[in-house]
């Protein structure tokens, strides 16, 4: 099964020093059957986009947690995992997500997505008005969703350590 799991680059910085992704639980997004009811008339490709699209929301999030240390550039790495260690269930909010019991070797990592360079403004500001969007300004969360006009860039597995200096 294809999981999207949010991430940062110093983040991925340590999963690629230790082998994995983790610690577990981990939180990721994925076609669950949820999305799919949802999402009616979509393909699997438009659901995994979908799915992408969640875990970029989750990346930024965990940007403005970290903002001191984090560069202003959303990451999602994509991961092929067995079905039985992800868990999708009606008490989580959002229709793509879902929980890994376990870490993720990177070996089973597929891809990686980054923000290309130009995004880092729009990131950056939407950073910034996170807060602000939480309590209900429509201003802050058009400035919030602004940041997903930005498509992330692909990267095979063997490009990740040029993601860094």
């Amino acid at each position: 099964m294809r999981v999207y799991l949010p991430c940062t680059l110093p983040a991925l910085a340590t999963a690629v020093q230790a082998g994995e992704l983790g610690p577990a639980p981990l939180t990721g997004y994925a076609v669950t059957p949820a999305l799919t009811e949802w999402y009616a008339s979509g393909d699997t490709e438009e659901l995994e986009y979908v799915a992408l699209t969640e875990a970029a929301r989750a990346s930024l999030r965990l940007l403005a947690a970290d903002a001191a240390e984090a560069a202003p550039r959303r990451v999602v790495v994509a991961a092929e995992v067995p079905e039985g260690s992800v868990k999708a269930g009606a008490d989580l909010t959002e229709r793509a997500r879902v929980r890994l019991a376990e870490p993720v070797p990177l070996a089973k990592v597929a891809s990686v997505h980054v923000d290309d360079l130009d995004a880092v403004p729009d990131i950056e500001a939407a950073i910034a008005a996170l807060p602000a969007a939480d309590d209900g300004d429509d201003d802050a969360r058009f400035t919030v969703d602004g940041a997903e006009a930005h498509e992330l860039m692909w990267y095979a597995t063997q490009e990740i350590p040029d993601l860094w200096p």
